[in-house]
């Protein structure tokens, strides 16, 4: 995930809010992370870079989301309801 500095993350929380206040279903999600890549590679040029830089924090966002909060929800539903694996 994204360690950066106190400071910046006030910074950008504004940012945030004012794009999630709206959020109605996944095809939104999809459009303002959609929007945000073109953004950023108009910003930074297209290069192979740009790309790579573009699908790289797309893949370890994701990554991320799974390690911190999918495999708990996981782990309580097993315990929950039980392991289909017994």
């Amino acid at each position: 995930m994204p360690y950066i500095k106190t400071d910046k993350r006030i910074q950008l929380q504004p940012i945030v809010n004012k794009f999630t206040e709206p959020l109605e279903g996944p095809g939104d999600l999809s459009y303002l992370i959609t929007k945000l890549a073109h953004t950023y590679l108009h910003q930074h040029m297209e290069s192979y870079q740009t790309y790579n830089d573009i699908i790289g924090v797309l893949e370890s966002a994701k990554l991320e989301i799974y390690r911190r909060k999918v495999a708990f929800y996981e782990d309580r539903k097993i315990f929950e309801n039980g392991d289909v694996d017994r």
